[in-house]
C-alpha cells in the first residue's frame, strides 16, 4: 500500500469510479485499506459500505462487475479515481451512471436532449441484447438471421449512400446516411464478436503515436 494515501479519521477514502473508455463518471463510493487492497489484488472494484459497515464487491449479486484499468490519486492523496470497464450499469436503479439528475447548467438549454457520444456504447449494448434475445419483428433480428453476407451488403450499401450524400453536399442526407452506416457497422461488429472498445483502442494508439 502506498504510504502517501491518506484515509480519513474513519479509515475511508472517496473513490470516483470512471468509465475508462468514455470518461463518464459512474459513481462515488468509499474504500478502506482492505477494500483498496482487494481491488488491486482482484482487479475488480471492492468498496466499503458506510451504511452496512461492511466490504462489498461491486456486481457480486447483479453481475455488473467493474474491471479496473487504473487507479489514480489526487495531489492531496486523499481521493481516488478508479478507471474501469463496466460489465453493466453502475447504479442500482439500472442506469449507466448514478449521476443522472442536473442541479445546475450554465448556458442555453432546450427540451431536446443533447447528442452524447456515449450513446454509441449504449447502441452497442442494445444490439448485443437483440442478438441474444432475437425479438420477433426486430430489424436487427432480421439482419442476424440473414447472416454476415446480408450485414456486409448493408454496410456496403450504406457506405455508398454516405459517399453520394457527401458528393451532393447535403448535410441532412449525410447525417441520415452516416447514422445508418454506423448502425450497420455496429451490427457487423456484434456479428463478429468484436467489442467497440477494441476499435477505440486502435484509434487511441494511433493518436498517441502522433503526439
Amino acid at each position: 500500500m502506498n504510504q502517501r494515501i491518506k484515509f480519513d479519521d474513519k479509515g475511508l477514502i472517496p473513490a470516483i469510479v470512471q468509465d475508462a473508455v468514455t470518461g463518464e463518471v459512474l459513481t462515488l463510493a468509499y474504500m478502506n485499506e482492505e477494500s483498496l487492497l482487494l481491488s488491486m489484488e482482484k482487479g475488480e472494484t471492492w468498496f466499503f459500505s458506510r451504511t452496512r459497515n461492511e466490504l462489498w464487491h461491486k456486481g457480486e449479486t447483479s453481475g455488473n462487475t467493474q474491471t479496473i484499468t487504473e487507479i489514480k490519486y489526487d495531489c492531496d492523496q486523499d481521493a481516488l479515481i478508479v478507471k474501469v470497464n463496466p460489465a453493466g450499469p453502475a447504479c442500482h436503479t439500472g442506469t449507466t451512471s448514478c449521476f443522472t439528475e442536473t442541479l445546475f447548467e450554465n448556458g442555453n438549454t432546450n427540451s431536446q436532449a443533447k447528442p452524447d457520444a456515449n450513446f454509441l456504447l449504449e447502441l452497442e449494448k442494445l444490439i448485443g441484447t437483440r442478438k441474444e434475445t432475437m425479438p420477433e419483428g426486430s430489424y436487427t433480428t432480421y439482419l442476424f438471421e440473414k447472416g454476415v453476407d446480408k450485414i456486409l451488403k448493408k454496410v456496403g450499401e450504406e457506405a455508398a449512400e454516405v459517399i453520394i450524400a457527401a458528393k451532393n453536399r447535403d448535410h441532412v442526407e449525410l447525417s441520415l446516411e452516416s447514422a445508418d452506416l454506423l448502425y450497420h457497422l455496429f451490427v457487423l461488429l456484434q456479428e463478429q464478436e468484436l467489442p467497440f472498445v477494441d476499435v477505440l483502442a486502435v484509434l487511441q494508439q494511433r493518436h498517441a503515436k502522433k503526439e
